[in-house]
């Protein structure tokens, strides 16, 4: 098949990644550093959103493929694949309202929703203004930011809201890809971050390290236990904690509006999708470049602000592997 792993007459190997863009800043890192350490392995990675990635594992022409919007058990059966956790990271809320800096910003369960819903419409609305007595909101129009493209990220967001709002699991409910009812569109997390920094008085979504590296001001968030909290490794880690994994059929879990004080109410994990017809030797240089990324490559999962795997989860993961 077009795409998989090939080796050349000098015996190197070349193996082929594509999907979510979520975990695509730390992926890019791991597999530079690794293709560095191990000469005659080349390992690659594109962001193309989950939905992408998903459709070229299904395919045949990719050796792996990242998601954020997890298979169920039967749907990993019926396709011939396999999933397993890699990461887990903040989905999170960015503004660009003049004024207002990062974390300063309050934004109930309800509130976000019904910003999303087109409820309301201006950042001096009285339900915002509420929250945030301290706050000069201006009288400006909030333009809702979302992804174009079919998204794990979305499933995360949306599968929150349809959590915390009633309005919004009827109205519009939970997937990779929704039909919004407000708002214009974002490639990819990158888009989304571009289209936000650059429209003012827009809000979006997006997995933090993007974020970070857009310098964007985030909004920090109810949670389950109804505190407002901001994001970081700590409420990231928070919410990682209540993972039962052991309980998890097909390693499938949801993290949003988890209980906890500190856990950060968007939480989501990134998963690996294999095809369980891969060659031999191809599963062998993925079972041990993921075991590296697991152990050696945890560091820098941390550095970029994700929650790498625990040592007690890395191992449920191995018979996989």
């Amino acid at each position: 098949m077009s795409g998989l792993a090939s080796m050349s007459q000098a015996g190197d190997v070349a193996i082929t990644g594509a999907g979510a863009s979520f975990p695509a800043p730390v992926y890019r890192q791991w597999t530079y550093s690794y293709s560095e350490q191990n000469p005659g392995i080349q390992i690659t990675y594109q962001s193309v959103g989950s939905g992408a990635g998903l459709n070229q594992i299904k395919s045949g022409t990719v050796d792996f493929a990242g998601t954020d919007s997890p298979l169920t058990l039967q749907q990993q059966e019926e396709s011939g694949l396999v999933q397993f956790p890699m990461l887990t990271g903040g989905v999170v809320v960015i503004v660009n309202v003049p004024g207002v800096k990062d974390s300063q910003l309050l934004l109930s369960k309800e509130v976000l929703a019904d910003i999303y819903l087109g409820k309301i419409r201006f950042w001096n609305d009285p339900a915002i203004k509420a929250l945030n007595p301290g706050l000069r909101l201006p009288k400006l129009k909030i333009t809702v930011v979302h992804r174009s493209d079919s998204s794990g990220t979305s499933f995360i967001f949306t599968n929150y809201l349809s959590k915390v709002s009633p309005a919004w699991k009827s109205q519009v409910g939970q997937g990779a890809s929704v039909k919004w009812p407000v708002g214009i569109g974002g490639q990819k997390n990158p888009g989304v971050c571009n289209t936000v920094s650059k429209v003012r008085g827009s809000i979006g979504y997006t997995e933090y390290t993007y974020a970070v590296e857009a310098k964007l001001a985030c909004a920090c968030l109810e949670n389950a236990a109804g505190n407002y909290v901001a994001p970081s490794q700590d409420s990231f880690s928070a919410a990682a904690a209540c993972a039962d994994w052991k309980n998890a059929p097909g390693f499938y879990m949801e993290l949003t509006n988890v209980p906890g004080a500190k856990s950060w109410p968007i939480t989501g994990v990134t998963y690996i999708l294999l095809r369980k017809d891969t060659p031999d030797n191809v599963k062998k240089t993925l079972r041990d470049y993921f075991m590296w990324c697991y152990t050696d490559g945890a560091a820098t999962a941390k550095k970029l602000n994700y929650v790498a795997l625990p040592p007690d989860v890395v191992k449920l993961v191995e018979p996989t592997l």
